[in-house]
């Protein structure tokens, strides 16, 4: 992130201008999906049916043709299986990814690229750079922010993806971490929001963000949150309580 405060380099980026009124506005609606259904009656099936939808859409913004009925009878090429396989896993990482951000991500490194890299490259960063980025992040995520959980949510996946840490798979890595973000800091405890299908219904807007996100200026930077807060939006219409209502 370009030029952060250093007590809170979250809330300074999410105090630019028109971010705050954008992700209350986002915030708003998502609330209102959960508590439409009530999120205290969301079922494990809602969850279950939630991060396979996650699955699919990650997958399909890695290059898979995959449809969610073939993902779900366990089809699907080797992008989309081993997608499946990291949501299968993914919240059984909530408390690692509370306590050591580097070792989770590292951890979906190992699960989503398996059988696609080296062995010796599962799960380490390819470079220094990449090392120190993802570092850092996990001592902003460890300290406490003023910046509201969904922009934090947002910069944590998109500064996972520009840091290019990984030898491959970073985009999974980010959109699985911005997931873990919501559930960790309580906007969606449940996860039955689906903010990878919230990126893929969109790719060029998604793609160009991150792009502009990556450049390491302010103007990239509220480029991606104003994005962002229209792909939570899109997030919280394909849960599937939206979907069941």
């Amino acid at each position: 992130m370009s030029d952060p405060s250093p007590a809170d380099p979250f809330a300074a980026a999410a105090e630019l201008e028109g971010v705050p009124s954008a992700f209350a506005g986002t915030r708003d609606g998502l609330d209102a999906v959960l508590r439409d259904r009530g999120l205290r009656r969301s079922t494990p099936e809602d969850t279950a049916q939630s991060l396979l939808l996650g699955a699919w859409a990650t997958a399909s913004l890695e290059g898979s043709e995959v449809t969610v009925d073939e993902l779900a009878s366990g089809g699907g090429d080797a992008t989309a299986r081993a997608a499946v396989r990291m949501s299968t896993e993914l919240l059984g990482l909530v408390p690692t990814f509370g306590s050591s951000p580097v070792q989770a991500m590292a951890r979906l490194h190992a699960m989503a690229a398996a059988g696609s890299v080296d062995d010796a490259d599962l799960g380490r960063p390819a470079h220094p750079e990449g090392t120190a980025r993802l570092t850092a992040l996990a001592t902003m995520l460890g300290q406490r922010s003023e910046a509201p959980a969904l922009v934090v949510a947002a910069l944590a996946h998109a500064e996972i993806v520009a840091a290019g840490a990984f030898t491959s798979h970073n985009g999974v890595i980010g959109r699985a971490v911005e997931r873990l973000v919501l559930v960790v800091r309580g906007v969606d405890p449940a996860s039955v929001t689906v903010p990878e299908a919230g990126h893929a219904s969109d790719a060029a807007a998604y793609r160009s963000a991150l792009d502009a996100y990556a450049s390491g200026t302010d103007t990239g930077v509220h480029q991606w949150l104003l994005y962002a807060a229209q792909a939570f939006s899109r997030a919280a219409e394909a849960s599937p309580l939206a979907r069941n209502r």
